[in-house]
């Protein structure tokens, strides 16, 4: 079953920048909007939140990580 939708008021500097992007990736309109909807409700999208919460979780390499990614990398030079 297919549901139809309608926004009101969009500003028209939003409709200008999804128009841009429906032309980027060769759509209508119509099928942008789908397309924004579509990943913005995918199960594996994450929240803001939830990519904060998992980056804390990873933490940050430790800096003698860091330190020798670089060493590495100049040495590849």
């Amino acid at each position: 079953m297919t549901v139809t939708l309608s926004i009101k008021k969009v500003p028209e500097r939003v409709v200008k920048r999804l128009k841009r992007r429906a032309a980027i990736h060769k759509r209508s309109l119509q099928g942008e909007l789908m397309a924004v909807l579509e990943q913005a409700t995918s199960p594996g999208s994450l929240t803001v939140e939830e990519l904060w919460q998992e980056a804390q979780r990873l933490g940050p390499p430790t800096p003698g990580d860091s330190t020798k990614m670089i060493r590495e990398d100049r040495d590849a030079r």
